[in-house]
């Protein structure tokens, strides 16, 4: 296997420039206020699954629409007052599974909310739980292409939109301490975790392990490899669709989003992979408008660090959450 992209030190040299769309904070926050006409109807039903020492509740709010948002709560059995929380996202194709699937955060002490993708859940993993009630016109199988003729109708603003009405589903919780809200995920899930971080306010860390959806327009010309090929070979049945497709892409590119975050930031890259390539994902990290740290994995390709970042999280959070300003 060799290098996807560039190497470390030519990411460093390397310049990112972009243009947003001169109406990205307008078209965000008519689509958040339209959401906001919904109540969030948070829902919880305990759910039996014989671990002592955690507690899991299957949970949903309302999303993009009024549509319902499945999760799962998973919480210390014997948590006593408010507690930090991480709302955690899914890669792409995957669902919140199992309830069982995830236990670090809650055994670490944190609330826990994993939270599905609209219309995914098939692909790996345990599965998900959560329709995709709005239709598409044509497109390539998967998730890249539905409804990206246009950003009203593009797949991706219901799933940012999801996101940031899981951030507040969360701080509604009596079990959460409403400063300690924390957004996570890997790949499609870092994505939508920086997604979040840059359209909720208030909110205390982003971790965000090998992003995807950052800088399409380079992204669609260098990744070989599914999802970013979906658009691809989208575009080269559609010739005439180009412009409009780049278009609708701008105002989900989270590279074009971060800038608007402000809180601090752990995001990953890998310096082989070929799904995000490298260059994309820098881009995210330079352009992030809080504080934010890099960890780099020379000769890994998507999985990243995986445990060993896991591992970085739990040391990362737990020193930013108990650091004075944190507590003041």
């Amino acid at each position: 296997m060799a290098l996807s992209d560039l190497s470390l030190e030519d990411l460093e040299k390397l310049d990112v420039v972009l243009q947003e769309p001169d109406d990205l904070d307008d078209f965000w926050s008519r689509t958040l206020s339209a959401a906001d006409a919904h109540p969030l109807d948070v829902r919880r039903q305990p759910v039996v699954t014989h671990l002592t020492t955690l507690r899991h509740e299957d949970f949903s709010f309302a999303g993009y629409g009024g549509d319902r948002i499945n999760g799962w709560l998973v919480l210390p059995a014997t948590a006593t007052g408010p507690l930090p929380v991480v709302v955690e996202f899914v890669g792409y194709g995957g669902g919140r599974g199992l309830p069982h699937d995830r236990l670090t955060w809650a055994s670490a002490g944190y609330a826990h909310l994993v939270v599905d993708t609209r219309g995914q859940g098939a692909a790996w993993g345990s599965g998900g739980s959560t329709a995709d009630p709005v239709g598409s016109d044509v497109s390539t199988p998967g998730f890249m292409t539905r409804g990206i003729l246009d950003k009203d109708t593009y797949y991706y603003r219901r799933v940012f939109t999801d996101a940031v009405r899981a951030v507040q589903a969360a701080r509604s919780l009596p079990e959460v301490r409403d400063d300690a809200v924390c957004v996570a995920g890997a790949s499609q899930g870092g994505a939508i975790a920086l997604a979040a971080g840059s359209l909720a306010p208030d909110v205390r860390a982003v971790m965000a392990d090998v992003p995807f959806l950052s800088w399409f327009r380079r992204a669609l010309q260098i990744a070989p490899v599914e999802p970013y090929t979906e658009v691809v070979r989208y575009l080269s049945v559609h010739r005439d669709h180009v412009d409009r497709v780049l278009t609708t892409l701008d105002y989900f590119d989270v590279a074009h989003l971060v800038p608007r975050a402000g809180a601090p930031a752990l995001i990953s890259l890998a310096l082989m992979d070929r799904v995000c390539p490298p260059s994309t994902v820098w881009a995210a990290y330079r352009r992030y408008g809080g504080p934010a740290e890099l960890s780099v994995f020379p000769f890994n390709d998507h999985e990243g660090g995986q445990v060993h970042q896991w591992r970085r999280q739990l040391e990362w959070l737990s020193a930013l959450l108990t650091a004075p300003e944190a507590t003041a």
